[in-house]
């Protein structure tokens, strides 16, 4: 508010006819746009509104051309259009002056609100929901939609139609801040029409505010959620239709219509309309191609947030599936199985490998190598003892010294033939058989 009084107490500076009488506070959904009431100080019964707002986002037009629209909007007449008093702006905003309406706008009619309260008091709780007649409806709509076409065919963006821009004079409507789109400013549906990647034009941004108008002018209230799944029971099928073609699934999926279409259908068709006014607004060819220019930058971006948008809700949607309950259990399922099935596995290869090892331990058995037996000592003289008992089974054969079979047997193999052998041998052995061994001794010390 305070940078807003300071470059409105510039402007007075310049211009004396113009006094404040009080600041509307709040009236509008803009944080950044205020309102004062206004009086020319040598008509002092008339009221008439300041419009202050700085620059948006999607501000592309240079400081020059920016500020020469600004100036060339008091001279656009149109019976649809509410016209501006005064207009200027600088570098950094634009202050407009307008003839203020006691009856307000059309949100005003419809919430039955009065216009200098508060925006959140206005139209947040309202104490009764109606909808307009059908006949007003109709003539309001096709009001609208003629505005909207003269502005298409100028080449000039808008962008900002809702019912709080629609001024109410008598039983016509008027559209109001033709200069947001110039200054930048973000649409009052944006959060809507971002989420539809085929609303990628200003023509098609308006098309689709439509919709969110017309539902307000039926039902007394904007829908709860865009796309509209079914629509309540509305005074005609005419009216259904439009919103279909406007807020359906099917329409945000696929696009929108455009104006001409929408004025040839059954609602607006035969609306006659009793203006005799000629429309004038003439915008020079070099500030059409800067609007050109502008226009193509703001849909750019509107393209790119909204290709944004697709990504972060896939993501959202991945990340929401996969955090599911149903999906945590697939996959305590999957890593029960893939646990069973690697012990499994362990558990082949662990007997495979064990089945190698007595597989190469058995093929010395098979060797056609035979082991020699362990030969007894001789007996001779000794033939009336009673035999040996027999040896011990060895647990592998022997192969013959010196042969590759025998590096190639198991440990268990070599130990089992060994023991067998000597506990043969002990068995065999004979003490008479040893021969008696003549020692010749001479660890004796010698004397002498």
């Amino acid at each position: 508010m305070e940078i807003a009084l300071q470059q409105v107490s510039m402007f007075f500076r310049s211009e004396p006819k113009w006094e404040v009488v009080e600041p509307l506070k709040d009236i509008g959904w803009r944080i950044r746009k205020k309102y004062f009431l206004m009086k020319i100080k040598n008509q002092p019964k008339e009221r008439l509104v300041l419009s202050w707002a700085d620059l948006g986002p999607d501000k592309y037009l240079s400081d020059k051309d920016f500020q020469c629209l600004i100036k060339l909007l008091p001279s656009c007449l149109h019976p649809y259009i509410y016209r501006v008093t005064f207009a200027t702006a600088n570098e950094s905003s634009a202050l407009l002056i307008r003839m203020f309406n006691e009856k307000g706008t059309l949100k005003d009619l419809i919430y039955k609100a009065k216009p200098k309260d508060p925006f959140l008091k206005k139209y947040c709780n309202p104490k009764k929901i109606q909808g307009l007649e059908l006949q007003q409806i109709k003539t309001y709509g096709r009001q609208i939609l003629e505005v909207l076409k003269f502005l298409h065919d100028k080449g000039f963006p808008y962008g900002h139609l809702h019912a709080s821009n629609v001024m109410l004079d008598g039983d016509t409507c008027r559209l109001l801040d033709l200069e947001n789109s110039l200054l930048g400013l973000p649409s009052f549906y944006r959060p809507y029409f971002t989420q539809f990647r085929k609303i990628n034009t200003l023509e098609s941004v308006d098309v689709h505010c439509f919709g969110h108008l017309l539902y307000e002018m039926t039902y007394g209230r904007p829908p709860d959620s865009v796309p509209v799944h079914s629509f309540p029971p509305a005074p005609s099928m005419a009216v259904v239709a439009v919103l279909e073609s406007t807020l359906s699934c099917e329409a945000c999926k696929n696009g929108m219509p455009t104006t001409s279409r929408l004025l040839q259908m059954p609602l607006f068709s035969d609306v006659l309309l009793t203006t005799s006014e000629k429309p004038q607004f003439k915008i020079p060819t070099k500030l059409k191609e800067a609007l050109r220019i502008a226009k193509e930058s703001v849909e750019k971006r509107l393209i790119e947030e909204q290709k944004q948008i697709h990504q972060h809700r896939r993501l959202t949607r991945a990340q929401s599936h996969h955090g599911s309950e149903e999906e945590r259990k697939k996959r305590k399922i999957l890593a029960r199985k893939k646990s069973k099935r690697s012990a499994i596995e362990n558990s082949e290869e662990h007997s495979t490998k064990y089945s190698n090892s007595n597989n190469s331990a058995g093929s010395g058995a098979s060797s056609p190598l035979t082991p020699s037996s362990p030969t007894p000592p001789s007996t001779a003289g000794l033939s009336a003892l009673p035999p040996p008992p027999p040896p011990l089974p060895p647990a592998a054969p022997l192969p013959p010294v010196g042969t590759e079979a025998s590096a190639q047997l198991s440990p268990q193999a070599m130990n089992g033939v060994s023991r067998g052998a000597l506990l043969s041998s002990i068995q065999n052995f004979q003490k008479g058989t040893l021969r008696k061994a003549e020692t010749c001794d001479h660890s004796a010390p010698k004397i002498g």
